[in-house]
This record gives structure tokens, sequence and C-alpha cells, in this order.
């Protein structure tokens, strides 16, 4: 039974600050003037995954994931290496065995690895909905934020950097949100807490 700690930290890069405008269709601005009545677009460029990696209250993030991460692999270090001895002792007994016995062997062993499977899922589980959860709080600290942002510059369109094509300006505010996400929210604590329902676990990559 593998439990690495590349399960949770593939989490926090899988599921990365979600905004606002998630999807952007690439268009070469200002070739065409807008019909009459329509706003023309002022546009504004964050980059959201730097603003997790960049931001004191992200990095609090990660470091307490890792750290709840550490703590449960420590936790079933133990009883994975038994497991694995008793599994080496079953086999080297396996041809000597009565079928009866053998078979009552092969599904004890069987039970207990499911068990610390359940166990690991259980824990990975937990982790992953606190994370969940501090994301959330810190998205309902950063929409104000961002609108101030853009308030202030007169924009009214904000899209994520990553949909950008090509730009002869710099319009990207990503160190802004940071800076005032750093005052505004510094750090939240994570919580183990399940995840919602309806919602599993993610597997570490092969």
């Amino acid at each position: 039974m593998k439990y690495a700690s590349h399960m949770v930290r593939a989490a926090i890069v899988a599921s990365a600050l979600a905004l606002t405008a998630t999807a952007f269709a690439p268009a070469v601005l200002g070739a065409n003037a807008p019909a009459p009545g329509i706003p023309q677009p002022k546009i504004l460029v964050i980059d959201r995954a730097a603003i997790l990696r960049g931001s004191l209250v992200g990095q609090s993030i990660v470091k307490q994931v890792q750290g709840y991460t550490q703590q449960a692999e420590n936790d079933l270090k133990g009883q994975g290496q038994a497991l694995r001895a008793q599994g080496q002792a079953l086999q080297q007994q396996i041809a000597i065995l009565a079928p009866d016995v053998k078979a009552k062997k092969v599904a004890a062993f069987e039970a207990q690895q499911q068990a610390l499977q359940a166990k690991a899922q259980q824990k990975q589980s937990l982790i992953q909905g606190g994370f969940l959860q501090a994301r959330q709080q810190v998205e309902a600290a950063l929409g104000p934020i961002l609108q101030g942002i853009m308030a202030e510059r007169g924009a009214n369109m904000l899209i994520d950097r990553n949909a950008v094509v090509m730009s002869t300006v710099d319009v990207d505010v990503t160190q802004t949100a940071i800076q005032r996400l750093n005052q505004k929210l510094p750090q939240v604590k994570v919580n183990l807490t399940p995840l919602p329902a309806g919602m599993q676990p993610q597997q570490p990559q092969q």
C-alpha cells in the first residue's frame, strides 16, 4: 500500500484558486470599433496559481498540508512495514499449508490490506477536505480585493494569465492582489475535515 506525500501536493496544484472568468476566447482587441451601446473591454490579468504560491496565506496553507501529509505517512509507516513482513512470511508458508488453512490466512491478510488502504484514504480525504475549506476562505477574501482593483483601474473584465495569447501592455495585477491579500488575510488554519459529499479524494499520479 503506497501513501506518498505527492497525492496531496498534487491536489494543491490541481486545485488552484478559482476566481473569475475561467474561459476566454482570444481576439485581437481594438481591431474593430465596438458597436454603439456596447462598452469597450478594459481588461486586467491575474495569475491565479501565482496568488496561491506567492501569498503568505497560500504558503501557510501549503506548509500545513505538507505537515499533515508527513504526519499521516509516519502514522501508517509502521503498519505498512509490518503488513509487508507478514505478507512475505505468508508467501513462504503457502506451499506447505493445507488448502483450508491457506484460504483463511490469505483472506485475513487481504482484509488487513484493505483496512490499511481505507485508513490511508480516509486520512487523504481529511487533508484534501481541509485544503478545500482553507482555499474557500482565501477566495472569499480575494474576491472583494479583485473587485476593488478593477474599480480603481476602470476595468470591466478580469482574465487569467494562461488565457492571454498576446499583449502589448502590462495589465497584470497579480502582485497588487498578493500584497493586498497579505494584508487582509496573512494566514488561515487548515482543519482536517471530510470532503463534501460526492467528491472523491484525488489519487496520486503513477
